[in-house]
């Protein structure tokens, strides 16, 4: 039978998550971080297509995507932390790879990698890669400080799917989707005829 592909976490060293990327996709491995597009311009828009233009093996182009003559560069949202879906065999492997570069981030009895509800990260993955505008993110600790609400089910636009909790953030009412202690996103305000509230 074959083993069953989870997600995990990993804190990565230095801000090399897009060396690390790489490094998994090497050993066919996949993996997600976090990213907001930022759309170069000028100077560095003209630096980057030549550096584009002339592809080098010795060095990784993975932080800049082009879009017809559009390029941006991919900005983590938060510059140590990438995840990978693997196997628990596949995940020792990672373990070994990254050794002294980062770390798998472990349970809470130490005895094991920690691994990530597939429905936490489907949603998270649909939030931070949705595009929408006025996107925040929380580390778990800040999250203490923000009061609990309902938890809701977005039922249009761009987040339709998307389940969370309803936090008051700086006064203002917004989803908030989270990948249980590790980080967590709040949208923007969301009006109430667009979420419908979800019992367990």
């Amino acid at each position: 039978m074959e083993e069953p592909l989870h997600w995990y976490a990993l804190k990565v060293f230095y801000n090399k998550v897009f060396d690390i990327e790489d490094l998994l996709a090497g050993m066919g491995v996949e993996s997600y971080i976090p990213v907001q597009r930022i759309q170069l311009r000028g100077e560095e828009h003209m630096r980057v297509a030549r550096r584009l233009a002339t592809p080098d093996e010795t060095r990784s182009d993975s932080k800049y995507i082009r879009i017809g003559p559009v390029i941006y560069r991919r900005q983590p949202v938060v510059a140590s932390l990438l995840f990978a879906r693997t196997t628990q065999e596949g995940i020792r492997a990672v373990q070994k790879a990254v050794e002294g570069k980062g770390f798998v981030y472990m349970s809470t009895d130490w005895k094991r990698p920690s691994v990530i509800p597939d429905k936490q990260m489907a949603i998270f993955r649909m939030v931070t890669s949705s595009g929408v505008d006025g996107l925040e993110f929380f580390s778990d600790d800040d999250m203490t400080r923000y009061k609990q609400g309902d938890k809701v089910r977005v039922l249009e636009g761009p987040l339709k799917g998307a389940e969370g909790y309803i936090r008051r953030i700086r006064r203002d009412r917004r989803l908030l989707v989270a990948i249980e202690g590790f980080i967590a996103v709040a949208t923007s305000f969301i009006p109430s005829q667009f979420l419908e509230k979800v019992t367990d």
